[in-house]
């Protein structure tokens, strides 16, 4: 049965305003990254009369963006690395073994996404600065410090994650593995992880974007040496003056990777958030 002119119609619309409420930001950061300070300054010009790419030269010098960007880049692909790796153990030992504790490991794990991630910053704080003053470890203002942190978002989800990931794939390919010779590391790295890639990838995109864009715990976690791109961004905003033509390219700079890999993984992701969330 075809549908009615008026739904076909309808649906039309309703994606071409859809579409234009998603693009108009973007459209507007592109525009105003690509004009003078003083024209960004004034009155809104939706068809800029002056156009210069100057702001993608000056986003360097005015603060230093390339420093910000290899923390941002040590930060988050470090805790991503971290997170699936860990992940990829807890979820198989929870999916494929039955111990004692099983049950409130999980109800554990899943509860920690109820509690604001602000809970956890005053506390965070005070442990890492008695962990100096009585071992010398430096995880305030450290690079470590924030990974671990990442991690206390990052890695119960991903747990849960691929715990669903690999319930659903089947049991006989770990009794096919171990007829073969395998054991519970060769079944999970040649037969369960290759399988499970789908759902891994998924989660080390949510593991890299938390940690890519996180503000809050950056912002107090980090110093002059240590300061990611979500922080750094706020070194366009003087006393005098705010740098708007630089800031929307810079933010335009750094959204690039996140977007890149976005869309190089989204089969991927699609598919392993879907088929992780049925089981």
């Amino acid at each position: 049965m075809a549908a009615p002119r008026s739904f076909l119609w309808s649906r039309r619309v309703f994606l071409t305003l859809l579409t234009v409420f998603v693009l108009l930001p973007v459209y507007v950061m592109i525009s105003s990254s690509l004009k003078p300070l003083e024209d960004v300054s004034g009155e809104f010009e939706w068809i800029p009369s002056g156009l210069t790419v100057r702001p993608y030269f000056d986003i360097w010098e005015t603060v230093p963006l390339a420093d910000y960007f290899v923390n941002s880049l040590i930060v988050a692909g470090s805790a991503t690395l971290c997170s699936v790796t860990i992940a990829v153990f807890a979820a198989y030992a929870v999916s494929r073994y039955s111990f004692r504790g099983k049950r409130v490991f999980t109800v554990t794990v899943l509860s920690t996404q109820m509690f604001p991630g602000i809970l956890f910053l005053l506390p965070l704080f005070l442990i890492y600065v008695n962990i100096g003053n009585a071992t010398g470890i430096a995880l305030f203002g450290s690079r470590g410090g924030l990974i671990l942190t990442y991690l206390t978002f990052s890695l119960p989800f991903s747990i849960w994650m691929l715990i669903g990931y690999f319930d659903s794939v089947p049991r006989d390919l770990d009794e096919a593995a171990k007829v073969d010779g395998c054991g519970p590391l060769g079944a999970l790295f040649r037969v369960i992880v290759p399988a499970a890639i789908p759902g891994i990838v998924a989660v080390a995109v949510y593991a890299f974007m938390t940690a890519w864009g996180e503000v809050l715990f950056a912002s107090v976690m980090t110093n002059e040496t240590t300061r990611t791109l979500a922080v750094g961004l706020q070194g366009y905003a003087t006393q005098n003056d705010v740098y708007w033509n630089q800031v929307m390219a810079a933010s335009l700079v750094v959204s690039l990777p996140v977007v890149a890999g976005f869309l190089l993984l989204q089969r991927y992701l699609v598919t392993g958030l879907t088929a992780g969330a049925v089981k």
